[in-house]
């Protein structure tokens, strides 16, 4: 049996050092540029899908990894390089985990690949879960799902909100409500093919942060698909509804199970711009000087850097561990997964806080890029599930009490 050990392999190793090289070399030269268009990138999403980082093979290899940790690599490497960009590219995963955490095998074989197009023509999926009056809390959620057994398709109307990908989307992945009496239990999953009618999106949001990645509501009308098209099939849909109102358990929620599986790579996404902002303010107080001397020779500044890689590696570990145990099947019994994500968004605000303060003025423009990565962090404390949500998470796992 293999000891212990927290050296990648060799695998790992050339999955990191590629991503970083495409993020070093066409991510973060382009980032300025994209950030102030606030449009989608679709030249560097194409040329991402070309050398085979953005698409369903790269995807699901790094799933593969039966230690769990390609994906958080790839993902802190990639918004190493800059969020908004990194988003735009890795916004596909989240309608693809909606997929996989409720799915069939055969819906992941039919719309996985739906979801990302080809080198050619790249498409990009949404998943859509927040509506305006219900972020948080899933409890909330008012889109609805009726089934028309005379033609066999599922009817969706509502509105959903702050939806990454939402109305550019060759696939939108949405959670509606099928039986209003059972609250968060009577949701399901639903995809909704290409061109398909009554999708509309009639406001792109702009934004504090992550402005490369497009961000919108989306509204469905009488919006018909497929029978075949509610995650997980009818038969087991059914079977689940029926013992939930029996009072039983009904097993996982959709939404929630989406969050579950990708709440330790939004973990890993903070990391990347953490320690971006780490590395950018640790090398210019190595150059700047006042005083007549190195600034990174006051105690100030060197133990905030300090502090820095510190709290970085902590939750870089936080991440890694959640990754494991999600690939592994081991169970979140203290709320590993929000920890995770928490622990790393928190972090990212903070470091990249400290960052334009060692930077002084030059680090408030836009001459530097910790001002950036800054606007960027601020959304992980907030998306999929506030820090507020996290430690409900963590505190009702570790008590076993369901705390209001």
């Amino acid at each position: 049996m293999a000891g212990f050990s927290l050296e990648l392999n060799e695998d790992q190793r050339d999955l990191r050092d590629w991503v970083h090289g495409f993020a070093k070399d066409v991510i973060r030269p382009a980032a300025p540029e994209w950030d102030e268009r606030e449009e989608t990138p679709w030249p560097i999403i194409q040329e991402a899908a070309k050398i085979g980082l953005y698409g369903f093979e790269s995807l699901a290899t790094w799933f593969a990894d039966p230690i769990g940790l390609s994906l958080p690599i790839a993902t802190e490497e990639l918004f190493w390089g800059d969020a908004g960009i990194a988003l735009a590219i890795m916004g596909t995963g989240l309608a693809v985990a909606g997929i996989f955490a409720s799915g069939e095998p055969e819906q992941l074989a039919e719309w996985v690949p739906e979801c990302f197009g080809d080198e050619n023509d790249p498409k990009v999926a949404a998943f859509c879960a927040s509506e305006p009056q219900a972020g948080s809390d899933v409890s909330g959620y008012r889109t609805r799902a009726r089934y028309d057994e005379a033609t066999d398709e599922w009817v969706i109307n509502g509105q959903k909100a702050w939806a990454t990908n939402g109305g550019i989307a060759n696939v939108h992945v949405v959670t509606a409500v099928v039986d209003p009496a059972l609250g968060a239990r009577g949701q399901a999953g639903f995809i909704v093919p290409p061109g398909t009618p009554g999708v509309a999106s009639t406001r792109k949001i702009k934004k504090h942060g992550l402005r490369a990645s497009h961000t919108a509501d989306v509204f469905f009308d009488e919006v018909r698909v497929p029978g075949r098209c509610v995650l997980g099939g009818k038969e087991r849909l059914e079977a689940r509804l029926a013992r939930a109102r029996e009072g039983k358990k009904a097993g996982g929620q959709a939404a929630m199970a989406t969050f579950e599986t990708t709440r330790p790579t939004v973990g890993a996404m903070a990391v990347g711009v953490a320690r971006a902002a780490y590395e950018y303010s640790l090398e210019y107080a190595k150059d700047r000087e006042a005083f007549g001397r190195k600034i990174i020779e006051n105690q100030s500044i060197a133990f905030d850097l300090a502090n820095m890689r510190m709290e970085i590696d902590a939750a870089r570990m936080l991440v890694w561990r959640a990754a494991w145990m999600g690939r592994n099947n081991v169970p979140f019994e203290a709320g590993e997964g929000s920890m995770s994500k928490l622990k790393a968004s928190e972090v990212a605000v903070w470091s990249t806080e400290r960052a334009i303060q060692i930077l002084g003025g030059a680090g408030y423009t836009r001459e530097h890029p910790v001002e950036r990565m800054h606007r960027d962090a601020k959304i992980f404390t907030i998306f999929e599930g506030t820090s507020e949500i996290q430690r409900l998470v963590i505190s009702r796992a570790i008590s076993g009490i369901h705390i209001p």
